[in-house]
Parts: structure tokens; C-alpha cells; sequence
């Protein structure tokens, strides 16, 4: 069984007297970066010259620099951009500001496992990944409360990379919660797999597929919304909080008993037949070879932003919109103003 930490077991007096660079002002590197600084933990923002996020981290009372300023500046370099332009930015302002002893740190293993970019072997190689948006790890942490992370050290250099990796976690909020210790190749592989076959990919083409069967059935477009798409988050919600049984100790006998019955016939052997193929590809290296070749400048994108415009697209966008509009709360907390 794989270690799993709490607050009594990480040391933030490890960050004491280093300063910690997160690179890019996203969702997760404004999360990292106010956590830790709210912490105590001496930080720096690093972001090329002209984001559109400069301004908006000096505002939020953090120093902000160029990336390679921050990584020559910085003991432990956190990389929080988009994992298609982590390589680049590695090679041009990380990698010659690199000296022995320092800490290289990533959110998500993918370009350390297949080999995008490969660190020096005086450094320093962890992860701290934590398992929730930026926006949930910063809204967790000002509750007091913090999103489980997944540990794991590459590379340790100075003998001391678990520990350093245990008091960043900390430092974000996640050893409130658990921190697993884990590899490169499981965290990658996994998280690749869970986006694509369940969180993203299932989940969304699952609530799509049951909004669409309601609508061809001659429903109304908002009832289907509301019975396919809103209810989702409550129902997760109950799993987050008590599991499935949890969940369906708070359902009705009807919704429970359907669950039974009818689960097994949406999710076959078929389905998992598909699961298994799809993490093979993962396995192997082919998704992330697709996705990098579609992200370069050969590939333009063209496929990419042709989905996510189909998609934007769909009736159960439109009618999202609409029905968001009745909601109560303030347009503020959106994460997407349309």
C-alpha cells in the first residue's frame, strides 16, 4: 500500500529560507501561489512578458517576474502551464537558469513519463498534484479545509525531495485533507485515463447522450437540462461527501432500485472493452503523441478548436445558458462570462 500523509506529517519549516517559483497564474498557479504565500512561504510569480496576468497577480500582493528571472531567483520552480508548452518553456528560460540542488516541480507527470522534458540529474524531481481545480483548491484552502493531493519524487538529489514535496503540499492546503504518495507513471497514466473515460469524456457524453434522448422523445429541452445536466452536481456531491452508498441512502427507493437495474445496462462489457483500449493508448504513449502533434505548430489546433466549437455549439449549451439564468446566485462566481 502506498503512504498517505496528513498535516502532523509534513514540515513547512523545509520551505524556510527558499523561495518558490510557480510558473504561469492560472487556475492552479494562482491557487499555488496565494496558499502558499498566505502560508508563509516566500514566492514568486513567473510568467512571460505581456500575460494578461501580470497585473492581476500584483494585484494579489505576489512579486512577478519573467519566468526565467523566477527560475534563476527560485529553489524550487513549479511549472503550471499547459503541459503542450511546458517543453518549450522548459528548454528556453527554465533548464539554463537550473543549478545542482535545486527543485524541479510539476501538477501532472505527463512531460516528465514520456520524456518532453528531462531534467538534469543534480536536481531535484517531485509532483504535487492536487485532485481538484485551481479554483477548488484556492476556494477549499480560505475554508479552511484543503483538496487531497498525489505526491511523488523523480528524482531526489539532495536526499531530502519526499520531504520537500510533503511541505509544499501543505503549504497549497492538501495535507488538511491527505496527501498520497505516488509515482510519475500512476499519476499520469491515471489522471489521463479518469479525464478521458469517466470525468470528462464519460461524464459529459453520458449527461449529452441522456439530454439529447429525452429532447427526440418530444420533452421539453429545459426539463431535460434539469433532469440530465443540473442533477448531476448534486448527485456527485452526495458521493463526495458519503460514497455511493451514501448517495443512495439519500435518493428515493425508485431512484435506487433504477440504479441498479438499469446502470449495468448503459455501462457493458462493451463499454469496458472500450475503457481498457483507451487506456492502452494512454499506456503507450499514442494519446499523448496525438496531443502533442495537434498542439504544435504543425499541428495548429485545427482539430482541437473545431471540437470545442461543435461542442459549444450543442443544444444543451443553449439551453444551459438559459436555465443558469434563473439561478440565484451572482454572475461573479461564474468562471466564464458569456
Amino acid at each position: 500500500m502506498q503512504n498517505i500523509y496528513y498535516q502532523q506529517d509534513c514540515d513547512l519549516a523545509k520551505l524556510n529560507g527558499k523561495t518558490v517559483a510557480v510558473i504561469g497564474y492560472g487556475s492552479q498557479g494562482h491557487a499555488h501561489a496565494l496558499n502558499l504565500k498566505e502560508s508563509g512561504v516566500n514566492v514568486i510569480v513567473g510568467l512571460y512578458t505581456g500575460s494578461k496576468s501580470w497585473e492581476k497577480a500584483e494585484r494579489a500582493g505576489l512579486t512577478v517576474m519573467t519566468a526565467e528571472d523566477a527560475a534563476r531567483a527560485a529553489d524550487i520552480i513549479m511549472i503550471l502551464i499547459n503541459d503542450e508548452k511546458q517543453a518549450k518553456l522548459y528548454t528556453e528560460s527554465i533548464e539554463p537558469n537550473l543549478t545542482a540542488g535545486k527543485t524541479l516541480a510539476f501538477a501532472h507527470g505527463f512531460n516528465i513519463h514520456f520524456g518532453c522534458i528531462r531534467p538534469p540529474k543534480d536536481v531535484n524531481v517531485i509532483m504535487i498534484a492536487p485532485k481538484g481545480p485551481g479554483h477548488t483548491v484556492r476556494s477549499e484552502f480560505l475554508a479552511g479545509k484543503g483538496v487531497p493531493c498525489l505526491v511523488a519524487v523523480e528524482q531526489d538529489a539532495t536526499g531530502d525531495a519526499l520531504d520537500l514535496a510533503l511541505a509544499y503540499a501543505l503549504g497549497i492546503g492538501g495535507a488538511r485533507a491527505g496527501v498520497l504518495e505516488t509515482t510519475f507513471r500512476t499519476e499520469t497514466e491515471t489522471d489521463l485515463f479518469g479525464e478521458q473515460a469517466v470525468l470528462c469524456g464519460g461524464v459529459c457524453a453520458l449527461m449529452q447522450a441522456g439530454f439529447e434522448t429525452l429532447v427526440e422523445a418530444g420533452y421539453d429541452p429545459r426539463n431535460a437540462y434539469f433532469e440530465c445536466i443540473h442533477e448531476m452536481k448534486l448527485i456527485v456531491d452526495l458521493i463526495y461527501q458519503s460514497g455511493f452508498e451514501g448517495m443512495r441512502y439519500s435518493v428515493s427507493n425508485t431512484a435506487e432500485y433504477g440504479d441498479y437495474v438499469t446502470g449495468p445496462k448503459i455501462i457493458t462489457d462493451e463499454t469496458k472493452k472500450t475503457m481498457k483500449k483507451i487506456l492502452a493508448d494512454i499506456q503507450d504513449g499514442t494519446f499523448a503523441k496525438e496531443f502533442l502533434l495537434e498542439m504544435s505548430d504543425a499541428g495548429s489546433q485545427v482539430h482541437f478548436n473545431a471540437m470545442r466549437r461543435k461542442a459549444a455549439e450543442h443544444p444543451a449549451e443553449t439551453v444551459g445558458k438559459e436555465v443558469r439564468k434563473l439561478y440565484s446566485w451572482s454572475d461573479e462566481d461564474k468562471l466564464i462570462n458569456n
